[in-house]
């Protein structure tokens, strides 16, 4: 397959990630199904990608017509067999479970035409522990995003048994949709980036966990220093605390670190209480106009 023979993109999975790349898929021009298991979750995606257009229009990076069309590009459905029976390239943005995602790729291998490409989007785990799973396991990779409103670096990681075919059409696939691709040697938990943001990430809660110091003041710490607009915790926030949990969880889980284990019992309390960040409207801060954008924050004052 080449490159232009791809027109129709399936996401699968339709929360933050899954809403980010349908729309800049949709934005270069591609067809896109968002796939998601309920109606309710689809239409929370559907109002969501309406403010990310919005966002785009704002930032000047589309005009009100193209972001119209852009909009028209992308189709919702909850039915597997409609939304996978004329894919040309997958990209999986399901929970951090490795036993969902296995199950959720068998599912679609049976739907999707034999030639369709699969990725996932997974921040945590390497393909070669899903590649079995998919059924086609040298047209299967991780290709992992960030977030695309504020960057458009992507990572391409192959596993030992993904063909060089699929990975430079993955990387083709990256230019068409303007992202930049930084290509992994080897797998490697965590990619590049993630891999050293983690360990920011576990820092924090691991202050947090132990008392060490309050949320705020970690993040006023890291902001006042570094002299960047969000810290770990407003971080956390965007990502949303249940994903955060999860991944800390699993790992926590996996090698039963003690520390790791505080972490993810820090995280759940949180989650527990659906307060989940961002996409709730509150989680380590209240949204839109969390504390940490208010003029006085790093030095502690209190908003008027």
């Amino acid at each position: 397959m080449k490159i232009e023979d791809i027109r129709n993109v399936l996401i699968i999975g339709a929360g933050n990630m899954g809403q980010q790349i349908g729309f800049q898929c949709a934005v270069s021009g591609y067809e896109v199904v968002l796939y998601d298991v309920g109606q309710a979750a689809l239409e929370k995606a559907k109002d969501r990608i309406g403010k990310l257009a919005k966002t785009y229009m704002a930032a000047r990076r589309l005009t009100e017509e193209s972001a119209h069309d852009s909009l028209k590009r992308i189709k919702m459905s909850y039915d597997a067999e409609e939304a996978g029976r004329k894919s040309d390239f997958v990209s999986e943005s399901v929970p951090e479970d490795p036993v969902l995602k296995s199950n959720v790729f068998a599912q679609f291998n049976k739907i999707c035409p034999p030639h369709a490409i699969f990725t996932t989007n997974t921040s945590s785990l390497v393909p070669s522990m899903l590649a079995e799973a998919t059924g086609r396991p040298d047209k299967f990779a991780a290709f992992h995003f960030h977030d695309v409103r504020v960057t458009n670096i992507v990572d391409i990681m192959p596993h030992p048994g993904t063909s060089e075919e699929t990975t430079g059409l993955i990387k083709a696939f990256a230019e068409k949709i303007n992202q930049v691709a930084v290509i992994l040697k080897k797998e490697n938990y965590g990619y590049v980036f993630n891999a050293m943001f983690m360990e920011l990430l576990s820092s924090a809660q691991s202050l947090a966990a132990n008392k060490v110091a309050e949320v705020e003041d970690i993040d006023r710490s890291w902001m006042g220093v570094m002299h960047t607009m969000v810290g770990p915790f407003g971080m956390m926030d965007s990502i949303g605390i249940d994903t955060a949990w999860k991944v800390t969880d699993y790992w926590a889980n996996k090698t039963r670190d003690p520390q790791s284990l505080a972490n993810a019992a820090f995280l759940k309390q949180y989650v527990d209480k659906g307060l989940l960040g961002v996409k709730s409207g509150k989680g380590f801060y209240s949204y839109p106009k969390p504390a940490f954008v208010k003029p006085g924050f790093i030095e502690g004052k209190k908003p008027l």
